[in-house]
Order: C-alpha cells, then structure tokens, then sequence
C-alpha cells in the first residue's frame, strides 16, 4: 500500500488490485505534500505500425532512452506518485519494453499501465508483462469494417489479442468517438463486456 499526502488530504493507493481510496477528512500541512503529481503519462516512443487518420502523434522513429525512463520514475516513486501510463505512438515498439515494466515494478511501488492499438499482443509478450503491468487500454475504434477502414488491420486478429490481453490482464477500450465510429459504440461496449 502506498501513501500519498497531498492537498486533498491522504491518498491509499495499492498497484495489484488498482486499490484507490482519498481520505479527504484528513487536513495534509502543505510543506508535507508530494512533490510529484499523482499520474504520469510517458510518450515512449513516437513510432507506429498504424496510420489512423485521426491520431495526433507525430510518427518519427525517436524513443526515449531506458535508462532515463527508469531514473524518472524512480524519482516520481520517491516523490509521491502513485502510477504512470506508456504510450506514444506504439509502445509495444520500444525495443526495452518489458525491461523497462520489469524494472519499475520492482525498484518502485508504481502502478503500471500502458495504452496500445494491441496487435503485437502474443503469449510471449503478455508473458513477459504479466507480473509487472496493471492495467492495459485498448485503442478500439469501431466493429468490424468500420475498424478495418481506420486501422487497415482486420478486426478478427484485434478480437484474437483481446482474448489474449483479457486473460492475462484487467484491460480496458480506448475508443474515439467520431462521425465514423458512434454508430458502432453500443456494439463495442456489448463486446467489451462478452471479453
């Protein structure tokens, strides 16, 4: 169980269960709060295997460097933050990724999550994550053809990692809502559920 203190009051927060609890009757004296803010969300890499046409991220072939990564986050632990998110473009790309999970998740009390568009998902990567990721998003825009128009990659081989990520993982939907995907949501959210 970590403890954060900060202005509004003491935060419990256990990574395994994703246990999250604010006790906001408890007044934290300002020269004891954290340092550091709750969440931190890093940009691993800028590369991408997809090309949607929506998304914002630059796609450049730059990644930070792992080293940096785990002294950041070490400080972020000893200074009050309670979970970082990877993302970028791909994350799964970033040729140190499960070094970088194993890493955290042993040297910090981090929670550990990450977002994906989920097609690198095999046996072998979930389990090499499995002991040291919490929490895994799913970029899901629509069912069938309608993500296959956006993602050029077939929605039969999307359906096949979530089965792989739901069984090794609590795992959510990152879904954008757009003229193109809104008629599909109550679908997505229906299959969601069935995984």
């Amino acid at each position: 169980m970590k403890f954060r203190k900060g202005p509004d009051g003491l935060h419990l927060f256990e990574r395994a269960s994703g246990f999250n609890c604010l006790i906001d009757e408890i007044a934290i004296p300002k020269h004891k709060w954290a340092k550091a803010p709750r969440f931190v969300s890093f940009a691993l890499t800028n590369i991408c295997d997809l090309s949607c046409q929506f998304c914002y991220a630059p796609k450049s072939n730059d990644f930070l460097p792992s080293t940096s990564v785990l002294d950041w986050s070490r400080e972020l632990d000893s200074n009050g933050c309670l979970s970082i998110g990877f993302g970028g473009g791909e994350p799964t790309l970033h040729k140190d990724f499960p070094m970088i999970c194993r890493e955290i998740n042993m040297q910090t009390a981090l929670g550990i999550t990450f977002t994906t568009h989920g097609h690198h998902f095999d046996k072998t990567l979930c389990d090499e994550l499995e002991s040291s990721v919490n929490f895994v998003r799913v970029s899901m825009d629509g069912i069938g053809e309608t993500y296959e128009s956006i993602r050029k990659r077939p929605f039969a081989s999307l359906l096949n990692r979530l089965s792989i990520v739901s069984s090794k993982f609590n795992f959510g939907i990152n879904y954008v809502v757009n003229h193109q995907t809104l008629p599909d949501l109550d679908r997505a959210l229906e299959l969601i559920v069935e995984h």
